[in-house]
Parts: structure tokens; C-alpha cells; sequence
């Protein structure tokens, strides 16, 4: 139990409370007992060890030790890191797919990356490239469906306008075993804007 209860992950803030990295529980504690970090509580209080390891916290993962029980952090804050997210996400076919969380954005159906594929909304042959805000992932019907038209032309429509996701959505869409209590730090949303039927 404890071996599992210190690989839970954690979210690592700089002293900004900005995201930087998830670590596990173990080295959040680590950060904490050498006073590099502080754990969040309740309220978004902050703690060093000490009065981290008084804190009574019903229903949280707990580490015990001969003499203590100790709370496993799901947040800490760095108390000397500057350090903020990286400005791009790199352009790829699989952070498209993340992006788009794996959805034709014509007509909503989920797949796995194998049975789908990715649209050139204004298509190569008539100038489109391979970018951000040109690029969506699509079913293989509607890309079938939509060919080398436009939208106008296909008179088909995109349930969100293509972005280039925010440093933000560049961190989380990575992130693996997201915690109730890292939702005001980190959304796993992609941000576009929806469009009008107008």
C-alpha cells in the first residue's frame, strides 16, 4: 500500500502557482521535508513539513512511520523556482490527436487514432497547410465526404475552430491521473472557439 500510495502523482507549481511538472509522491515529500517546497491544504494554504504532518486530513493517502502519519500532497509549491511553461506546442500528428481528444470535428464521433485521420480544412491543393489552425482530426467518412472542398463547398461545418492549444493545454495534454483538487491550475479542455451556425 504505501509503495502505491508514493507513486501517486503530484502537481509541481513554481513560487508563481504556475504548473510545471507532475512528480510523484515521493519526491513531493522529499521536496517538503528538505524545505523546498510547501504542500497545499484545504483553502489553498500552504505548508511546511511540520505543520503539514500536524495536519489532520480525513480521507487522504496517508504515509505512516513509527511515530508519524503523513498526508500525501496532491499540490505543492516551489518556494524558490521562477521557472514557467515553454510558449509553442510542437506541431505534430500526435499532438493534434490530443488536441482534439481523438474527436471528428464534423460530426462529434470518438475514435482511436488508427480509424481516424487528420482534414486540411482549406485543402493542400487549394493552398492549405499543415498547421494548427488549418489542420482538424476527422473520421474517415466525413474526411471521405468533405474531399478537397472547402467548407462552404462541402457545406459541411466544424463543431470548434482550429487553434494552436496554450502553453497550458501543452502541459495537460500529457498529464495522466488528474486530481479534483490541480482543476484551478491546469484544464484539460481544448480552448477553441465554437462556431456559429451563422
Amino acid at each position: 500500500m504505501r509503495s502505491s500510495v508514493l507513486s501517486e502523482p503530484a502537481l509541481v507549481l513554481n513560487k508563481s502557482w504556475l504548473p510545471l511538472r507532475v512528480c510523484t509522491a515521493r519526491r513531493a515529500l522529499i521536496l517538503l521535508f528538505k524545505d523546498l517546497a510547501r504542500a497545499m491544504g484545504d483553502h489553498y494554504s500552504l505548508h511546511d513539513f511540520g505543520s503539514w504532518v500536524a495536519l489532520d486530513l480525513d480521507g487522504r493517502p496517508c504515509v505512516r512511520s513509527v511515530s508519524l502519519r503523513i498526508p500525501v500532497p496532491e499540490v505543492i509549491v516551489l518556494r524558490d523556482c521562477d521557472r514557467y511553461l515553454p510558449t509553442r506546442v510542437v506541431y505534430s500528428r500526435r499532438n493534434l490527436f490530443r488536441r482534439d481528444h481523438n474527436t471528428c470535428q464534423y460530426c462529434g464521433q470518438r475514435g482511436s487514432p488508427e480509424n481516424m485521420s487528420i482534414d486540411h480544412v482549406v485543402p493542400r491543393s487549394r493552398g492549405g497547410g499543415a498547421s494548427w489552425t488549418n489542420c482538424v482530426v476527422a473520421c474517415r467518412r466525413c474526411n471521405e465526404r468533405k474531399g478537397n472542398r472547402t467548407l462552404h463547398q462541402s457545406s459541411m461545418k466544424l463543431v470548434r475552430s482550429p487553434e494552436e492549444p496554450s502553453p497550458q493545454m501543452a502541459f495537460t495534454m500529457h498529464l495522466r491521473g488528474r486530481k479534483p483538487s490541480w482543476r484551478n491550475f491546469v484544464d484539460d479542455s481544448f480552448g477553441g472557439k465554437v462556431v456559429s451556425d451563422h
